[in-house]
Protein backbone atom coordinates (compact mmCIF):
# COMPACT_ATOMS: atom_id res chain seq x y z
CA UNK A 1 0.00 0.00 0.00
CA UNK A 2 2.47 2.70 0.93
CA UNK A 3 4.45 1.57 -2.44
CA UNK A 4 1.18 2.39 -4.55
CA UNK A 5 0.53 5.49 -2.50
CA UNK A 6 4.39 6.73 -3.59
CA UNK A 7 4.09 5.89 -7.14
CA UNK A 8 0.76 7.81 -6.64
CA UNK A 9 3.22 10.94 -5.42
CA UNK A 10 5.49 10.67 -7.98
CA UNK A 11 2.89 10.56 -11.07
CA UNK A 12 0.75 13.66 -9.95
CA UNK A 13 3.84 15.69 -8.86
CA UNK A 14 5.50 14.49 -12.58
CA UNK A 15 2.24 15.89 -14.08
CA UNK A 16 2.16 19.06 -11.98
CA UNK A 17 6.10 19.69 -13.23
CA UNK A 18 5.19 18.91 -17.12
CA UNK A 19 1.80 21.73 -16.66
CA UNK A 20 3.81 24.19 -14.94
CA UNK A 21 6.33 23.47 -17.77
CA UNK A 22 3.51 23.59 -20.57
CA UNK A 23 2.14 26.69 -19.00
CA UNK A 24 5.40 28.54 -19.02
CA UNK A 25 6.24 27.43 -22.71
CA UNK A 26 2.41 28.42 -24.19
CA UNK A 27 1.26 30.84 -21.67
CA UNK A 28 3.50 33.00 -19.68
CA UNK A 29 6.36 33.00 -22.30
CA UNK A 30 4.13 34.46 -25.21
CA UNK A 31 1.61 36.71 -23.46
CA UNK A 32 1.81 40.21 -22.00
CA UNK A 33 1.55 40.11 -17.84
CA UNK A 34 -1.93 40.37 -16.29
CA UNK A 35 -3.40 40.24 -19.71
CA UNK A 36 -6.85 38.34 -20.80
CA UNK A 37 -5.01 36.02 -22.80
CA UNK A 38 -2.80 34.98 -20.18
CA UNK A 39 -5.60 34.58 -17.73
CA UNK A 40 -7.74 32.58 -20.14
CA UNK A 41 -4.66 30.14 -20.67
CA UNK A 42 -3.88 29.62 -16.88
CA UNK A 43 -7.53 28.68 -16.10
CA UNK A 44 -7.54 26.09 -18.89
CA UNK A 45 -4.16 24.23 -17.46
CA UNK A 46 -5.76 24.63 -14.01
CA UNK A 47 -9.20 22.67 -15.46
CA UNK A 48 -7.84 20.62 -18.28
CA UNK A 49 -5.67 18.46 -15.64
CA UNK A 50 -9.24 18.02 -13.32
CA UNK A 51 -11.15 17.01 -16.43
CA UNK A 52 -8.25 14.38 -17.21
CA UNK A 53 -8.29 13.61 -13.32
CA UNK A 54 -12.11 13.11 -13.59
CA UNK A 55 -12.49 11.08 -16.93
CA UNK A 56 -9.97 8.71 -15.41
CA UNK A 57 -11.61 7.87 -11.87
CA UNK A 58 -15.38 8.49 -12.91
CA UNK A 59 -15.76 5.08 -13.70
CA UNK A 60 -14.50 3.20 -10.82
CA UNK A 61 -16.27 5.71 -8.55
CA UNK A 62 -19.50 4.72 -10.02
CA UNK A 63 -20.18 8.11 -11.38
CA UNK A 64 -23.42 8.07 -13.40
CA UNK A 65 -22.61 7.19 -17.03
CA UNK A 66 -24.03 10.69 -19.14
CA UNK A 67 -21.37 12.15 -16.67
CA UNK A 68 -18.52 9.83 -17.33
CA UNK A 69 -19.60 10.45 -21.60
CA UNK A 70 -19.39 14.57 -20.26
CA UNK A 71 -15.86 13.89 -18.59
CA UNK A 72 -14.48 11.37 -21.41
CA UNK A 73 -13.92 13.71 -24.24
CA UNK A 74 -12.51 16.49 -22.78
CA UNK A 75 -10.30 14.62 -20.19
CA UNK A 76 -9.07 12.25 -22.41
CA UNK A 77 -8.59 14.08 -25.69
CA UNK A 78 -5.72 16.65 -23.09
CA UNK A 79 -4.19 13.83 -22.18
CA UNK A 80 -3.14 12.95 -25.69
CA UNK A 81 -2.88 16.35 -26.33
CA UNK A 82 -0.24 17.11 -23.24
CA UNK A 83 1.94 13.85 -25.08
CA UNK A 84 2.61 15.63 -28.15
CA UNK A 85 2.44 19.12 -26.94
CA UNK A 86 5.36 18.42 -24.53
CA UNK A 87 7.57 16.50 -27.23
CA UNK A 88 6.57 19.24 -29.46
CA UNK A 89 7.95 21.96 -27.48
CA UNK A 90 10.96 19.38 -26.07
CA UNK A 91 11.91 19.75 -29.94
CA UNK A 92 11.82 23.06 -29.74
CA UNK A 93 13.58 24.18 -26.57
CA UNK A 94 16.95 23.07 -29.51
CA UNK A 95 15.26 25.10 -32.14
CA UNK A 96 14.90 28.07 -29.96
CA UNK A 97 18.63 29.01 -29.37
CA UNK A 98 19.05 28.90 -33.21
CA UNK A 99 16.06 31.02 -33.92
CA UNK A 100 17.49 33.88 -31.80
CA UNK A 101 21.13 33.26 -33.20
CA UNK A 102 19.77 33.83 -36.50
CA UNK A 103 17.60 37.19 -35.67
CA UNK A 104 20.39 38.80 -33.52
CA UNK A 105 22.60 38.16 -36.88
CA UNK A 106 20.53 40.07 -38.92
CA UNK A 107 19.69 42.92 -36.31
CA UNK A 108 23.38 43.13 -36.05
CA UNK A 109 23.72 43.36 -39.77
CA UNK A 110 21.06 46.44 -40.26
CA UNK A 111 22.25 48.30 -37.52
CA UNK A 112 23.83 51.82 -38.08
CA UNK A 113 27.19 51.12 -36.16
CA UNK A 114 27.61 48.52 -39.12
CA UNK A 115 27.04 49.89 -41.74
CA UNK A 116 28.06 53.46 -42.90
CA UNK A 117 25.46 56.27 -42.14
CA UNK A 118 23.81 58.65 -44.68
CA UNK A 119 25.11 62.19 -45.29
CA UNK A 120 23.27 64.19 -42.74
CA UNK A 121 23.50 68.34 -43.25
CA UNK A 122 24.33 69.62 -39.87
CA UNK A 123 21.39 71.90 -38.83
CA UNK A 124 23.05 75.54 -37.19
CA UNK A 125 23.47 75.70 -33.64
CA UNK A 126 21.65 78.69 -31.82
CA UNK A 127 23.69 80.35 -28.87
CA UNK A 128 21.91 80.56 -25.61
CA UNK A 129 22.48 82.09 -22.71
CA UNK A 130 24.51 79.58 -20.48
CA UNK A 131 25.09 76.64 -23.02
CA UNK A 132 27.80 75.31 -23.12
CA UNK A 133 29.95 75.58 -26.18
CA UNK A 134 30.24 72.75 -29.07
CA UNK A 135 34.11 72.69 -27.69
CA UNK A 136 32.76 72.02 -24.44
CA UNK A 137 30.50 68.92 -25.00
CA UNK A 138 31.60 65.63 -23.34
CA UNK A 139 31.79 63.72 -26.83
CA UNK A 140 32.08 66.10 -30.33
CA UNK A 141 30.27 65.45 -33.06
CA UNK A 142 31.71 63.03 -35.94
CA UNK A 143 31.95 64.30 -39.47
CA UNK A 144 28.74 63.77 -40.55
CA UNK A 145 27.36 65.73 -37.74
CA UNK A 146 25.97 62.85 -35.23
CA UNK A 147 27.04 61.65 -32.02
CA UNK A 148 29.82 59.06 -31.83
CA UNK A 149 27.52 57.00 -29.05
CA UNK A 150 23.69 56.00 -30.06
CA UNK A 151 20.96 58.03 -28.17
CA UNK A 152 19.27 56.36 -25.34
CA UNK A 153 15.97 55.51 -25.62
CA UNK A 154 14.00 57.46 -23.84
CA UNK A 155 11.48 56.71 -21.02
CA UNK A 156 8.83 56.84 -23.51
CA UNK A 157 10.05 54.00 -25.90
CA UNK A 158 11.69 57.02 -28.50
CA UNK A 159 14.99 56.79 -29.51
CA UNK A 160 15.57 60.18 -27.53
CA UNK A 161 16.27 62.23 -30.61
CA UNK A 162 14.85 65.40 -30.95
CA UNK A 163 13.83 67.09 -34.11
CA UNK A 164 14.93 70.65 -35.61
CA UNK A 165 14.23 73.75 -33.37
CA UNK A 166 14.62 71.42 -29.86
CA UNK A 167 10.56 69.51 -31.05
CA UNK A 168 10.55 65.70 -30.06
CA UNK A 169 11.24 63.55 -32.68
CA UNK A 170 7.64 61.59 -33.70
CA UNK A 171 7.44 58.75 -31.23
CA UNK A 172 8.92 55.13 -32.66
CA UNK A 173 6.59 52.11 -31.91
CA UNK A 174 8.74 49.15 -30.76
CA UNK A 175 7.35 45.51 -31.71
CA UNK A 176 7.73 42.25 -29.79
CA UNK A 177 11.29 41.94 -28.62
CA UNK A 178 13.10 38.63 -30.32
CA UNK A 179 12.58 36.54 -27.50
CA UNK A 180 9.07 37.32 -27.34
CA UNK A 181 8.67 36.50 -31.14
CA UNK A 182 10.19 33.40 -31.10
CA UNK A 183 8.51 31.95 -27.81
CA UNK A 184 5.58 32.40 -29.99
CA UNK A 185 6.87 31.39 -33.25
CA UNK A 186 7.38 27.93 -31.38
CA UNK A 187 4.95 27.84 -29.34
CA UNK A 188 2.63 28.02 -31.83
CA UNK A 189 4.46 25.55 -33.99
CA UNK A 190 3.79 23.38 -30.89
CA UNK A 191 0.40 23.56 -30.31
CA UNK A 192 0.07 23.15 -33.71
CA UNK A 193 1.76 20.19 -34.43
CA UNK A 194 -0.02 18.31 -31.36
CA UNK A 195 -3.25 19.40 -32.85
CA UNK A 196 -2.76 17.90 -36.16
CA UNK A 197 -1.43 14.86 -34.72
CA UNK A 198 -4.30 14.24 -32.21
CA UNK A 199 -7.02 15.21 -34.91
CA UNK A 200 -5.71 12.84 -37.34
CA UNK A 201 -5.25 9.71 -34.45
CA UNK A 202 -9.04 10.63 -33.29
CA UNK A 203 -10.15 10.32 -36.82
CA UNK A 204 -8.16 7.15 -37.37
CA UNK A 205 -10.04 5.82 -33.98
CA UNK A 206 -13.51 6.72 -35.03
CA UNK A 207 -13.42 5.39 -38.45
CA UNK A 208 -13.14 2.40 -37.38
CA UNK A 209 -10.42 -0.53 -37.79
CA UNK A 210 -9.32 -1.98 -40.93
CA UNK A 211 -8.81 -5.27 -42.26
CA UNK A 212 -5.59 -6.92 -42.20
CA UNK A 213 -4.90 -10.57 -43.36
CA UNK A 214 -1.95 -13.13 -42.07
CA UNK A 215 -1.65 -16.67 -43.49
CA UNK A 216 0.27 -18.82 -40.37
CA UNK A 217 0.88 -22.65 -41.42
CA UNK A 218 0.72 -24.88 -39.11
CA UNK A 219 2.58 -28.38 -39.64
CA UNK A 220 -0.24 -30.14 -37.66
CA UNK A 221 -3.28 -28.83 -39.22
CA UNK A 222 -5.29 -31.20 -41.02
CA UNK A 223 -5.69 -30.98 -44.76
CA UNK A 224 -9.32 -30.45 -45.13
CA UNK A 225 -8.63 -26.95 -42.77
CA UNK A 226 -6.22 -25.74 -45.11
CA UNK A 227 -7.31 -21.98 -45.84
CA UNK A 228 -9.57 -21.77 -42.69
CA UNK A 229 -10.25 -18.16 -41.75
CA UNK A 230 -10.50 -16.76 -38.32
CA UNK A 231 -11.38 -12.97 -38.05
CA UNK A 232 -9.43 -11.52 -34.84
CA UNK A 233 -10.92 -8.70 -33.29
CA UNK A 234 -9.55 -7.39 -29.28
CA UNK A 235 -10.09 -4.43 -27.46
CA UNK A 236 -12.90 -3.11 -28.83
CA UNK A 237 -13.63 -0.88 -25.12
CA UNK A 238 -16.53 0.30 -25.31
CA UNK A 239 -16.84 3.03 -22.97
CA UNK A 240 -18.04 6.51 -22.34
CA UNK A 241 -16.47 7.54 -25.68
CA UNK A 242 -17.25 4.88 -28.33
CA UNK A 243 -20.64 3.03 -28.63
CA UNK A 244 -22.85 1.44 -30.28
CA UNK A 245 -22.07 3.15 -33.53
CA UNK A 246 -18.23 1.65 -33.21
CA UNK A 247 -19.50 -1.47 -32.71
CA UNK A 248 -21.81 -1.53 -35.66
CA UNK A 249 -18.62 -0.51 -37.70
CA UNK A 250 -16.44 -3.47 -36.33
CA UNK A 251 -19.76 -5.67 -36.83
CA UNK A 252 -20.01 -4.77 -40.49
CA UNK A 253 -16.22 -4.81 -41.07
CA UNK A 254 -15.83 -8.63 -39.78
CA UNK A 255 -18.90 -9.89 -41.37
CA UNK A 256 -17.88 -8.40 -45.22
CA UNK A 257 -15.15 -10.86 -44.59
CA UNK A 258 -16.96 -13.94 -44.25
CA UNK A 259 -14.82 -15.39 -41.76
CA UNK A 260 -15.29 -19.28 -40.69
CA UNK A 261 -14.62 -18.02 -37.05
CA UNK A 262 -14.70 -15.35 -35.19
CA UNK A 263 -12.27 -14.50 -31.80
CA UNK A 264 -13.16 -11.70 -29.61
CA UNK A 265 -9.78 -12.14 -27.44
CA UNK A 266 -10.72 -9.41 -24.72
CA UNK A 267 -11.35 -5.75 -23.62
CA UNK A 268 -14.79 -5.43 -25.35
CA UNK A 269 -16.12 -3.06 -22.42
CA UNK A 270 -14.86 -0.68 -19.95
CA UNK A 271 -17.86 -0.02 -18.21
CA UNK A 272 -20.99 -2.22 -16.81
CA UNK A 273 -23.80 -4.02 -19.02
CA UNK A 274 -25.93 -1.56 -17.45
CA UNK A 275 -24.42 1.61 -18.72
CA UNK A 276 -23.01 -0.77 -21.82
CA UNK A 277 -25.17 -3.67 -22.78
CA UNK A 278 -27.06 -1.92 -25.52
CA UNK A 279 -23.42 -0.62 -26.86
CA UNK A 280 -22.68 -4.28 -27.00
CA UNK A 281 -25.86 -5.57 -28.74
CA UNK A 282 -25.00 -5.13 -32.74
CA UNK A 283 -22.63 -8.36 -32.03
CA UNK A 284 -25.29 -10.37 -31.50
CA UNK A 285 -25.36 -10.09 -35.77
CA UNK A 286 -21.86 -11.30 -35.79
CA UNK A 287 -22.29 -13.72 -38.68
CA UNK A 288 -19.55 -16.99 -39.09
CA UNK A 289 -20.04 -20.60 -40.32
CA UNK A 290 -18.50 -21.75 -36.71
CA UNK A 291 -19.75 -19.37 -34.55
CA UNK A 292 -18.26 -16.68 -32.59
CA UNK A 293 -15.84 -17.26 -29.24
CA UNK A 294 -14.58 -14.68 -26.42
CA UNK A 295 -12.66 -15.06 -23.77
CA UNK A 296 -12.21 -12.01 -21.06
CA UNK A 297 -9.57 -9.39 -20.93
CA UNK A 298 -8.14 -7.82 -17.62
CA UNK A 299 -11.29 -4.74 -18.42
CA UNK A 300 -14.04 -7.23 -18.03
CA UNK A 301 -12.24 -7.62 -14.64
CA UNK A 302 -12.59 -4.04 -13.81
CA UNK A 303 -15.95 -4.02 -15.40
CA UNK A 304 -17.75 -6.92 -13.58
CA UNK A 305 -16.40 -10.00 -15.60
CA UNK A 306 -19.56 -12.34 -14.32
CA UNK A 307 -21.86 -10.20 -15.86
CA UNK A 308 -20.27 -9.77 -18.98
CA UNK A 309 -19.71 -13.49 -19.45
CA UNK A 310 -23.44 -13.97 -19.27
CA UNK A 311 -24.03 -10.99 -21.48
CA UNK A 312 -22.06 -12.11 -24.07
CA UNK A 313 -23.92 -15.66 -24.39
CA UNK A 314 -27.44 -13.67 -24.16
CA UNK A 315 -25.73 -12.03 -27.45
CA UNK A 316 -24.75 -15.21 -29.28
CA UNK A 317 -21.02 -15.67 -28.62
CA UNK A 318 -19.48 -18.92 -26.61
CA UNK A 319 -17.27 -17.77 -23.98
CA UNK A 320 -14.20 -20.14 -23.35
CA UNK A 321 -13.37 -20.28 -19.69
CA UNK A 322 -10.18 -22.66 -19.76
CA UNK A 323 -11.85 -24.97 -22.19
CA UNK A 324 -12.03 -26.00 -25.02
CA UNK A 325 -13.63 -27.40 -28.21
CA UNK A 326 -12.82 -29.33 -31.05
CA UNK A 327 -13.40 -27.80 -34.70
CA UNK A 328 -12.66 -29.36 -38.18
CA UNK A 329 -9.36 -29.95 -38.16
CA UNK A 330 -7.50 -28.32 -34.96
CA UNK A 331 -8.61 -27.83 -31.67
CA UNK A 332 -9.77 -24.44 -30.15
CA UNK A 333 -8.71 -23.25 -26.73
CA UNK A 334 -9.53 -20.08 -24.68
CA UNK A 335 -8.06 -19.34 -20.76
CA UNK A 336 -9.31 -16.54 -18.65
CA UNK A 337 -7.24 -13.42 -18.30
CA UNK A 338 -3.87 -12.99 -16.06
CA UNK A 339 -5.91 -10.35 -14.41
CA UNK A 340 -9.00 -13.05 -13.30
CA UNK A 341 -5.94 -14.15 -10.53
CA UNK A 342 -7.05 -11.50 -8.38
CA UNK A 343 -10.61 -12.25 -8.47
CA UNK A 344 -9.81 -16.17 -8.57
CA UNK A 345 -10.62 -16.86 -11.58
CA UNK A 346 -7.63 -16.67 -13.59
CA UNK A 347 -5.87 -19.01 -16.31
CA UNK A 348 -5.71 -22.70 -16.64
CA UNK A 349 -3.80 -23.62 -19.34
CA UNK A 350 -4.40 -27.30 -17.80
CA UNK A 351 -7.43 -27.39 -17.71
CA UNK A 352 -8.00 -26.06 -21.34
CA UNK A 353 -4.89 -28.02 -23.32
CA UNK A 354 -3.41 -30.53 -20.46
CA UNK A 355 -5.69 -34.19 -22.36
CA UNK A 356 -5.78 -33.12 -25.42
CA UNK A 357 -4.27 -35.15 -28.49
CA UNK A 358 -1.43 -33.55 -29.44
CA UNK A 359 -1.64 -34.91 -32.99
CA UNK A 360 -4.22 -32.33 -33.53
CA UNK A 361 -3.14 -28.51 -34.09
CA UNK A 362 -4.06 -26.06 -31.54
CA UNK A 363 -4.94 -22.34 -31.61
CA UNK A 364 -5.41 -20.65 -28.48
CA UNK A 365 -7.15 -17.64 -27.42
CA UNK A 366 -5.52 -15.53 -24.66
CA UNK A 367 -5.91 -11.61 -24.18
CA UNK A 368 -2.28 -11.14 -23.17
CA UNK A 369 1.02 -12.05 -24.50
CA UNK A 370 2.53 -12.41 -21.96
CA UNK A 371 1.41 -16.54 -21.55
CA UNK A 372 2.91 -17.45 -24.68
CA UNK A 373 5.41 -19.66 -22.22
CA UNK A 374 2.59 -21.39 -20.78
CA UNK A 375 1.19 -22.25 -24.42
CA UNK A 376 4.99 -23.46 -25.57
CA UNK A 377 5.31 -25.95 -22.65
CA UNK A 378 1.00 -26.90 -23.39
CA UNK A 379 2.03 -27.59 -27.01
CA UNK A 380 -0.10 -24.66 -28.37
CA UNK A 381 1.05 -24.12 -32.08
CA UNK A 382 -1.04 -20.73 -32.32
CA UNK A 383 -1.27 -18.40 -29.84
CA UNK A 384 -3.77 -14.98 -30.52
CA UNK A 385 -4.08 -12.55 -28.47
CA UNK A 386 -4.04 -8.37 -28.01
CA UNK A 387 -4.22 -6.34 -24.91
CA UNK A 388 -0.87 -4.17 -26.16
CA UNK A 389 -2.87 -1.83 -28.68
CA UNK A 390 0.52 -1.49 -30.36
CA UNK A 391 1.07 1.23 -28.20
CA UNK A 392 -1.58 2.92 -28.74
CA UNK A 393 0.42 6.33 -28.93
CA UNK A 394 3.61 6.55 -30.33
CA UNK A 395 6.57 6.53 -28.31
CA UNK A 396 4.36 4.21 -26.01
CA UNK A 397 5.25 1.20 -28.23
CA UNK A 398 8.62 1.27 -26.57
CA UNK A 399 7.01 0.77 -23.10
CA UNK A 400 4.90 -1.78 -24.67
CA UNK A 401 7.82 -3.44 -25.59
CA UNK A 402 9.08 -3.81 -22.15
CA UNK A 403 6.07 -5.20 -20.90
CA UNK A 404 5.09 -8.04 -23.41
CA UNK A 405 7.10 -10.87 -25.64
CA UNK A 406 5.48 -8.77 -28.77
CA UNK A 407 3.75 -5.68 -29.36
CA UNK A 408 1.78 -6.58 -32.59
CA UNK A 409 2.30 -8.46 -35.32
CA UNK A 410 3.51 -12.87 -35.89
CA UNK A 411 6.20 -13.84 -34.25
CA UNK A 412 7.76 -17.48 -32.96
CA UNK A 413 8.34 -19.26 -29.64
CA UNK A 414 9.67 -22.68 -30.23
CA UNK A 415 7.36 -24.46 -32.30
CA UNK A 416 4.57 -21.70 -31.33
CA UNK A 417 3.53 -18.61 -33.20
CA UNK A 418 1.90 -15.95 -31.37
CA UNK A 419 -0.40 -13.39 -33.45
CA UNK A 420 -1.00 -10.05 -31.09
CA UNK A 421 -3.78 -7.72 -32.64
CA UNK A 422 -3.19 -3.74 -32.36
CA UNK A 423 -7.06 -3.86 -31.48
CA UNK A 424 -10.41 -2.26 -32.76
CA UNK A 425 -10.92 0.45 -30.46
CA UNK A 426 -9.02 2.42 -27.89
CA UNK A 427 -8.27 2.82 -24.36
CA UNK A 428 -8.53 6.64 -22.88
CA UNK A 429 -7.95 8.94 -25.14
CA UNK A 430 -9.69 8.11 -28.60
CA UNK A 431 -6.25 8.75 -30.50
CA UNK A 432 -3.47 6.43 -32.23
CA UNK A 433 -0.97 7.55 -33.05
CA UNK A 434 1.71 5.46 -35.16
CA UNK A 435 -0.50 2.31 -34.43
CA UNK A 436 -3.65 2.16 -36.14
CA UNK A 437 -6.75 -0.28 -35.62
CA UNK A 438 -7.16 -3.27 -37.00
CA UNK A 439 -9.23 -6.56 -37.09
CA UNK A 440 -7.46 -9.52 -38.69
CA UNK A 441 -8.58 -12.19 -40.56
CA UNK A 442 -5.30 -15.18 -39.82
CA UNK A 443 -5.88 -17.45 -42.87
CA UNK A 444 -4.45 -21.07 -41.64
CA UNK A 445 -2.19 -23.52 -43.43
CA UNK A 446 -1.82 -26.94 -43.77
CA UNK A 447 1.70 -27.88 -44.71
CA UNK A 448 0.39 -31.43 -46.06
CA UNK A 449 -2.17 -29.33 -48.49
Amino acid sequence: MLLVSLVLVLVVGLLGVVHWYVWRRLVRDVTVPGGPARRLGTVALIVLPLLSLGALTAGRAGVPFPLQQALAWPGFLWLALLLYVVLALVVGEAVRPLLLRVLDRRAAASSPGTAAPAPVTAAPVRATAGAPAPSEAKEAPDASGASGAPASPGPDGTDGADGPDGVPASPVVAGPSRRLFVSRVVGGAAAAAALGTVGHGTYGVLRGPRVKRVTVPLAKLARGAHGYRIAVVSDIHLGPILGRAHTRRIVDAINATQPDLVAVVGDMVDGSVEDLGRAAEPLAELRARDGSFFVTGNHEYFSGAEEWVDHVRELGMRPLRNERVEIAGFDLAGVNDVAGENYGDGPDFAAALGDRDRARAAVLLAHQPVVIHDAVEHGVDLQLSGHTHGGQLWPGNFLAELANPTVAGLERYGDTQLYVSRGAGAWGPPVRVGAPSDITVVELASKQA
